[in-house]
């Protein structure tokens, strides 16, 4: 069976080694037929340290870390412009 694979936005990076994703997905209401935007969080293993916030990463699936990080930061699709 192959690895979930998302692609998520950076929201928090103050932990060593791992960010929290948000992965945003589209969910049809069942009554309404409507789409709803829900958004989950994942945190993942950032080894390098290299991601930031706003930045938009792909994370996928890998044996359990820690008590609650379970993904793993694969690649840094597009970086936040930071104005210093």
């Amino acid at each position: 069976m192959p690895k979930k694979v998302f692609v998520g936005k950076v929201v928090s990076d103050k932990m060593d080694k791992t960010v929290t994703v948000a992965v945003t997905r589209l969910q049809k209401h069942p009554l309404y037929k409507k789409y709803i935007k829900r958004i989950t969080k994942f945190k993942a293993h950032d080894e390098g340290n290299v991601c930031r916030v706003g930045d938009t990463v792909k994370i996928i699936e890998s044996r359990p870390l820690s008590k609650t990080k379970r993904w793993v930061v694969i690649e840094v699709l597009n970086r936040e412009v930071s104005e210093q």
